[in-house]
């Protein structure tokens, strides 16, 4: 996953040297409406996005099936694993020489869009050259920020657990029913053990932390993003002294083989066949299902109050950046992603359930049963969550790397939890609170 920070397109693919000169290439010193209008006129995009093997794949299709209905237009693609991914953007942005077009994952849209890297898109969705009439507005505003409208969500996800009914049934366990807890997943965790198998790798820190506060009615993040949400340290002990014990009786992944895992699904306990669940989004669900080569279920993340806890996330948008001289023709790509549906027959929902309420009614009867276990699986969670949070503040990237760090501190029995609980709030509002100024 991680063997190269970037990728390019063959050189068939690429405009030559002379008809184009720069990121923007000629079309940068015409009018925006001239471009719209349709000119002829060369024009080179640079697209970034981070991912697997599949995701780049199938994106290089749907970027030539651009470039066949748009001929003037050429696409050099950049992409990479997630981690190189921001490795490699941050010294592009630095640089002021930032792809057209960037994947933009949440915990980064404050980073970004609140230090004018990013186009407001809401001009561009006003005259319709990002149409969004089959988008409904709570999944658009996943990408606002300070007033402005910096990513268009390219799919959402909801909290799943992509799970092994075989293994349970080997080990003499009962699938979970949707109203599940934390307490079940303990004495599911118990049983699994006895067999000798896992409840999953682990439990990404930050987003299952973040998942539980909502539950018992607590933020991770202020509304003014600079302190943490919560007030009393309670949250923080209660899950981690649960996790721990969980930790501790063997029913994660331990931490030296954790930290050798290279978050690919074909390294994914539950798909070896040695864990009940691999707990992730669920636009992960097709992946792990097919990696793992036999029946899977996807099912929700335990309780109690998921509803207060789930919630629709923006799996992932993609944003134009403020260097780029081709906004206009980044914002057409961009429409033409969401909306094609011969390019969505293409993605089928690998980044998120698509958007557009007209695309999923044309793909459904295309997708194979697993795709539609993630497309009702998100129709139930949209159900059964509640509104998501506002996109995380600057510094949230710093605070998820301690929080990382504690937990592993926890763990590996450096730290008590309590004191884990008073330093992770000590440091992070002491995070927040210098971003914020």
């Amino acid at each position: 996953m991680k063997k190269g920070l970037t990728m390019i397109l063959s050189a068939s693919l690429l405009l030559t040297a002379a008809g184009c000169g720069g990121t923007g290439g000629n079309t940068a010193q015409k009018p925006a409406d001239a471009v719209a209008g349709g000119s002829k006129e060369p024009v080179k995009l640079r697209i970034a996005w981070w991912g697997g093997q599949a995701r780049h794949d199938y994106t290089l299709k749907v970027i030539e099936l651009y470039q066949q209905k748009n001929p003037n237009v050429k696409i050099e693609a950049e992409y990479a694993a997630f981690d190189d991914y921001w490795k490699k953007l941050a010294p592009q942005a630095a640089a002021n020489d930032m792809p057209d077009i960037i994947q933009m994952d949440l915990s980064y849209l404050s980073q970004y869009g609140g230090r004018n890297q990013l186009e407001d898109l809401r001009p561009y969705t006003k005259n319709n050259t990002i149409d969004v009439s089959a988008v409904s507005p709570n999944t658009l505003s996943t990408g606002e920020l300070n007033g402005s409208l910096y990513q268009i969500t390219l799919g959402v996800n909801a909290l799943s657990a992509t799970a092994d009914p075989e293994l349970v049934k080997k080990a003499g366990a009962t699938m979970p029913a949707k109203d599940w807890t934390w307490d079940d997943m303990e004495a599911m965790g118990k049983q699994l053990k006895s067999s000798g198998k896992l409840l999953a790798d682990y439990l990404r820190y930050e987003v299952f932390f973040n998942y539980y506060l909502r539950s018992v009615d607590q933020k991770l993040y202020a509304a003014d993003g600079a302190s943490l949400g919560y007030t009393d340290d309670k949250p923080f002990i209660d899950y981690y002294k649960r996790y721990q014990r969980m930790y501790d009786a063997g029913y994660f992944l331990s931490l030296d083989k954790l930290a050798q895992k290279k978050s690919t699904p074909e390294d994914d306990e539950m798909v070896l066949g040695n864990s009940f669940a691999s707990f992730a989004w669920s636009n992960q669900y097709v992946a792990w299902s097919g990696a793992a080569k036999r029946p899977t279920e996807l099912i929700p993340i335990p309780g109690p109050n998921v509803k207060k806890g789930l919630f629709l996330k923006s799996s992932m948008g993609f944003s134009v950046t403020k260097n780029s001289k081709q906004k206009e023709e980044a914002a057409k790509f961009i429409n033409f992603f969401v909306n094609d549906i011969d390019a969505n027959k293409i993605i089928k929902g690998e980044r998120g359930v698509p958007i557009s309420s007209k695309v999923k009614d044309s793909l459904k009867p295309i997708l194979t049963p697993e795709e539609v276990k993630v497309f009702d699986y998100v129709a139930w969670a949209e159900n059964n969550s509640s509104p998501s949070d506002p996109p995380n503040p600057v510094g949230s990237v710093e605070v998820e790397k301690l929080l990382k760090d504690l937990s592993e501190q926890v763990l590996y029995k450096k730290i008590t939890v309590e004191d884990a609980a008073v330093k992770f709030r000590k440091d992070a509002n002491a995070i927040l609170a210098k971003n914020k100024k």
